[in-house]
């Protein structure tokens, strides 16, 4: 039985530390597991302003998105470039601003990438917003050719949820998560906008013609799952192909989902929480026609970021689910089965609040902390 360990880092630019990992939490949909697991853990670099996504280039840089509205290019050695040009202007208040990155599949040959970020749009009584999705040529350090493929309708006042995690299927189509931004929950439960939805483009803007809804009057033919609250992580299974999410619950509920094409999953009629207000939600998700979630947690984790571990750097930990926490301040590490959770584990506990994890070329996992001076970690085993 290994001893609970806690610590105190305090963070010092390019400080290498060692830190024995201990898990020890229990689940309301998966037993508790106790591993320990020694890593390395450093910083690659700092002060980057609340930074929120990140996507690896073929050279090994990061881009890396800052939500006051800049891009960055990250080199190796953790030198951090001059905010990219031509980014289009953002909504930057509370949850909004420049969010996720995401390479072309094709990029070795096109160059292109995607952001998404909180749109703004000048109406009387203040300024709207939504998500929006742009595409655009990386040449140095400068975006070009930039077209916006994708709006989220309609704006809506307000600086909560939007969502906005970016993610490519093996058939080339592109997941875009959203938001019920806050005041509009209730309409996640309206197909005929695009409030609480998960939506699939190809990567041009245009629809697929084997969406759910693309031949339904009565909804947005983008749409391929509705009734999510605030959709912050997603990521592609490496041997199924289908899309994993997770999303935000209110006090507790936070539910990771696989989304199928044209289901409910229940957002704000069902939840495992409660509303901020204490008003109660009902748990029964089956019972009312929607889609159970596979895993959540009670209370809540506050999760944001979401990788598929295929390195070779930790072979114990392939085909894991790794999902950073803003609230918990920790990394979860979930083993899964088919569409299971069989446990969960949670390193670098009480640390800082993670926003985003993904994996290096070499098989490192990189994490960003949400901070005003933020930080990209780099773990890696420890030597032994």
């Amino acid at each position: 039985m290994f001893q609970q360990l806690s610590f105190k880092i305090r963070f010092q630019p390019y400080m290498l530390f060692v830190l024995l990992i201990c898990g020890s939490f229990f689940s309301s949909t998966a037993h508790a597991q106790r591993i320990a697991t020694q890593v390395d853990v450093r910083i690659l670099a700092s002060g980057l302003q609340h930074p929120w996504g990140m996507a690896f280039l073929p050279d090994g840089k990061i881009l890396v998105t800052e939500r006051v509205g800049r891009l960055r290019i990250v080199a190796p050695d953790g030198r951090i470039s001059a905010p990219v040009k031509n980014v289009p202007a953002v909504y930057s208040e509370k949850q909004g601003g420049l969010l996720d990155v995401a390479l072309d599949p094709n990029y070795d040959s096109n160059q292109l990438i995607y952001i998404s970020y909180a749109e703004p749009a000048t109406a009387s009584g203040g300024t709207l917003a939504s998500t929006a999705v742009a595409r655009a040529k990386l040449v140095d350090n400068n975006l070009t050719n930039v077209k916006v493929i994708f709006r989220q309708d309609p704006k809506t006042h307000g600086g909560q949820h939007f969502g906005s995690r970016l993610a490519f299927a093996p058939d080339g189509n592109l997941f875009i998560t959203l938001g019920d931004r806050g005041s509009h929950m209730e309409e996640a439960q309206n197909p005929s906008n695009h409030i609480g939805t998960i939506i699939r483009i190809r990567p041009d803007g245009t629809t697929p013609d084997d969406n759910p809804f693309v031949k339904d009057s009565k909804a947005k033919p983008e749409i391929w799952s509705y009734g999510h609250r605030s959709v912050q992580g997603a990521a592609i299974h490496p041997e199924t192909g289908e899309l994993w999410i997770h999303e935000h619950g209110p006090r507790g509920g936070d539910e990771i989902n696989i989304p199928k094409p044209g289901k409910n999953y229940g957002w704000p009629e069902a939840n495992y929480g409660v509303h901020y207000s204490m008003i109660p939600i009902k748990d029964e998700h089956a019972e009312q026609g929607f889609e159970e979630p596979i895993y959540y947690w009670t209370p809540s984790v506050a999760p944001s970021g979401m990788l598929f571990y295929t390195g070779g750097l930790f072979p114990g930990w392939r085909g894991n689910l790794f999902i950073g926490t803003l609230a918990g301040q920790h990394l979860i590490r979930l083993t899964i089965s088919n569409d299971k959770v069989l446990s969960e584990e949670r390193l670098l506990q009480n640390t800082v609040r993670l926003r985003d994890v993904e994996q290096g070329p070499e098989g490192a996992i990189y994490l960003l902390t949400d901070e005003e001076a933020g930080k990209i970690l780099k773990m890696t085993p420890a030597a032994q």
